[in-house]
């Protein structure tokens, strides 16, 4: 069975890693020169998922921003010549990515019900929940 579809939680407070975290998502924080949230959804589209749910939750709109379409930045960078950067973000961020949905919860609930709600909200095609509680250059074999 090919595995096509995954469920990222991101609905959490990010309590670990305040105060970085209180002005802005966990999954929001730079790692290098990307969002954590990215570097996962690249992981996932690499491995051959082609559809994604990102659980989130209030305050949470960046991660949500972050894989959309920004008209006045796009046009900004192809005014000033940026086309490396412009291709970098709409060519790879947006349109190589696979469908990446969310849904948002309306109240902090256990990690096991938000899975169980993402679960029924497409209908039981999960193939593959992420839970990225760590970074690691190792890739398993």
């Amino acid at each position: 069975m090919k595995v096509r579809k995954a469920v990222i939680p991101a609905a959490g407070l990010g309590t670990r890693v305040l105060p970085a975290s209180k002005a802005m998502p966990k999954e929001m924080l730079p790692i290098v020169d990307k969002p954590a949230i990215q570097y996962i959804v690249e992981e996932a589209v690499a491995s051959g998922i082609t559809d994604i749910l990102i659980i989130t939750s209030r305050g949470k709109t960046t991660v949500e921003d972050h894989f959309d379409r920004a008209p006045e930045l796009e046009a900004r960078l192809l005014a000033s010549g940026k086309q490396r950067t412009y291709d970098e973000i709409v060519e790879k961020l947006i349109k190589e990515m696979t469908d990446v949905g969310f849904v948002e919860l309306l109240s902090e609930m256990e990690k096991s019900y938000k899975v169980t709600s993402a679960y029924n909200y497409i209908e039981g095609l999960v193939d593959c929940l992420n839970i990225s509680e760590g970074i690691t250059d190792e890739i398993p074999e």
